[in-house]
């Protein structure tokens, strides 16, 4: 990664010149030598960073709710709208927007106006407040598309500016020719005769803001983020959550959390489900369901990511941990509550809440690690590739767009790197008798 230049701005030039820029939202500062950020700052600790750099969480509640620019409001409904982008997506981006305005805001800078050296610097204070390098990289992308879309409007409005001042004008030479019966030497000349506003003036008339003059943005890149392999359950660890039960002498023992838990961890680890696709199944189905379950046949029909749906087959474990669950279903959920999965108020259980007691339940039935949902889609995925070696086919049921994003596993598969190791390295081969 190159190193991020972070000039010095009015309001922080003493700052700077004392080697160090203010972190917005934060009291402490990153230290910044020569322009770059330092080998000092990189090797913090993690009890430092989340003491002294990452915000406080009444300023980050603060700044989500600040309203948006015109500009970033219509950009992101764009996104919501005519893009039609997940609402996780557009709340990430929403509060990337957000940072750009309080960066702008603190440096006294217009948003039209901002240039490449303002982003570099902004960057450097994110990187500064502890923000690990994909999330860096969602602002900027965020940040980059909104000139850049803001930037094709300007040309599109420019263009439309330019044509109504040129058919004008043409109006106006073709009254002053029809009046005098001369032609006269130019358009502009015929314009200026008359009064009639030129070309450059009804475009300045008809600019209805201020415009960027182009994407500050373009050609910044954020920190190489790590690519660590996926975390998956060895087999007996899965089956052993999976059929972990606690028994009734325990002091949060209870029946119906207890059915509804062994039959989200199937679903989880049975089906390769996400959380939120869990999370948003109905029972019954309906036409506005964004998933349900279809016991008879065995499927379960999902809403992924990109609002791509696909069906996954149940096996048997999962649908009669899910029969049991709908038995017990009536005591907790709410009437008329479509959601599958319930909390103790009987709405539908959130991410949050599937979370922490996954985690609970891992630790009752003595996992060594720190379980969490994606782990079970995970070891879902590991194993399946394992036991059939077909990629293509765990490509489909994990509902990847690309086939890179799948060939991970095999990295996890231990009895695929071996048959390639005899199957290509020369001293693995072994001689016939």
């Amino acid at each position: 990664m190159r190193p991020v230049p972070v000039p010095a701005t009015n309001e922080s030039a003493a700052a700077a010149d004392a080697g160090t820029v203010p972190i917005a939202g934060s009291t402490a500062s990153a230290n910044v030598t020569t322009g770059t950020i330092s080998d000092g700052a990189r090797t913090k600790t993690k009890a430092t960073k989340a003491s002294a750099l990452k915000p406080d969480a009444d300023v980050e509640l603060a700044l989500r709710r600040r309203p948006l620019a015109p500009p970033c409001a219509a950009w992101l409904q764009e996104l919501e709208v005519q893009r039609r982008l997940a609402p996780r997506t557009c709340a990430m981006y929403r509060d990337a927007l957000v940072r750009l305005q309080q960066f702008a805001a603190e440096a006294g800078v217009e948003l039209h106006k901002v240039a490449p050296h303002h982003v570099r610097r902004w960057a450097a204070a994110l990187h500064g407040q502890g923000l690990a390098p994909r999330s860096i990289a969602i602002h900027l992308a965020a940040w980059r598309g909104l000139y850049r879309s803001w930037c094709k409007q300007s040309e599109l409005s420019q263009l439309l500016a330019a044509r109504q001042a040129a058919r004008a004008a043409a109006g106006a030479a073709t009254t002053t020719t029809t009046a005098s019966g001369t032609a006269p030497k130019s358009v502009a000349a015929s314009a200026s005769a008359t009064g009639a506003p030129s070309a450059s003036a009804a475009l300045a008339a008809a600019a209805p803001s201020p415009i960027p003059l182009n994407n500050p943005v373009e050609g910044l890149r954020a920190p190489k983020a790590k690519r660590p392999l996926p975390k998956a359950l060895a087999v007996d660890q899965a089956v052993s959550l999976a059929e972990h039960e606690r028994s009734e002498a325990h002091p949060n023992f209870d029946p119906v959390l207890e059915a509804r838990d062994h039959a989200i961890v199937e679903l989880l680890y049975g089906a390769g489900l996400r959380v939120a696709e869990l999370c948003s199944l109905d029972y019954p189905g309906s036409p506005s369901s964004a998933g349900w379950l279809d016991l008879d046949s065995a499927d379960a029909h999902v809403l992924g990511k990109g609002s791509k749906r696909r069906s996954v087959p149940l096996g048997g474990k999962a649908i009669a941990a899910v029969r049991n669950w709908l038995a017990h279903r009536p005591a907790m959920a709410n009437d008329g509550e479509p959601a599958l999965f319930t909390s103790r108020r009987g709405s539908r259980l959130t991410d949050g809440q599937l979370r922490r007691r996954l985690a609970e339940r891992a630790r009752d039935a003595g996992l060594p690690s720190h379980v969490h949902p994606h782990m079970l889609r995970h070891s879902y995925a590991s194993h399946l590739l394992q036991s059939s070696g077909d990629l293509r086919a765990v490509q489909e049921l994990l509902g990847h767009a690309q086939i890179s994003t799948t060939q991970v596993y095999t990295r996890l598969d231990f009895q695929h790197l071996a048959k390639v190791y005899d199957a290509a390295h020369p001293r693995a081969k072994r001689k016939q008798p």
